[in-house]
């Protein structure tokens, strides 16, 4: 089972300031450093990829105050800090419009670091599948806003995404460890962090899930037309549907 908490993350208007973002970047890129030196890459992927570490190093940096922006300024803040060819390790991907430049970003880091195409190509599919399972897989009513990977000089990688629930205005982050998850659709998080709202989820990479995603394909592989048909005539109204069977 992947890990969940509770954190309230409301949408804020306005930007961190210039000054508290510029310290941000210089204690982070000090941070990230000792981490390196000390435990190596990977260690700091595990790290990042905590929801609550990453909640912790946002208040160490000074974004002390828990809104939607504490994931956006704070891997905003990393990717200005990280230097790819001095750490081993890149950051791809930001807020809205960075979003969808992840994967022409990850392709230059890939050639930074002399990776191969098809390692490039793997790396390119996580990032999609990420934010394909987190926009349509998990169906909690978030919308998908921010996309970053990390990954390493040799490959290994986390994601961080965040949506906006469309109507509460609040902020949902999933976290994903390439070491840590064996299928994109079933159980791949390693962590969902977000409000305590007590609303319908369909959360279609459950294990439980798996005779649904069965389903699914064999709707999808078969011809649509019928099932169409089919749901038309079960939204009709009672009368109408009665009269339709008769």
């Amino acid at each position: 089972m992947p890990k969940t908490g509770i954190a309230n993350l409301p949408l804020h208007p306005g930007k961190a300031p210039r000054w508290l973002f510029k310290r941000m970047v210089l204690l982070s890129k000090g941070i990230v450093e000792v981490i390196i030196y000390e435990y190596g890459r990977d260690e700091f992927l595990r790290r990042i990829s905590d929801p609550f570490w990453f909640q912790a190093l946002s208040c160490v940096l000074g974004y002390d105050w828990h809104s939607s922006g504490t994931t956006t300024v704070t891997c905003g803040a990393l990717k200005e800090a990280i230097d790819p060819e001095k750490f081993g390790l890149a950051i791809a991907g930001g807020k809205g419009k960075a979003s969808r430049k992840t994967l022409s970003e990850v392709e230059k880091i890939g050639e930074l670091y002399n990776l191969s195409t098809s390692s490039i190509d793997e790396l390119q599919y996580s990032s999609r599948m990420a934010a394909k399972v987190d926009n349509t897989m998990i169906q909690d009513h978030y919308q998908l806003y921010h996309h970053v990977m990390i990954l390493t000089e040799k490959s290994k990688w986390c994601i961080i995404q965040q949506g906006m629930h469309v109507n509460s205005k609040y902020a949902r982050r999933y976290h994903w460890l390439s070491e840590t998850f064996e299928s994109f659709v079933c159980e791949p998080h390693n962590a969902i962090i977000g409000e305590n709202k007590q609303e319908t989820v369909l959360d279609m990479t459950a294990k439980q899930s798996m005779p649904a995603q069965k389903i699914s394909v064999d709707l999808v592989n078969d011809n649509p037309l019928h099932l169409k048909r089919e749901w038309a005539e079960l939204t009709l109204p009672y009368n109408q549907s009665k009269r339709s069977v008769i």
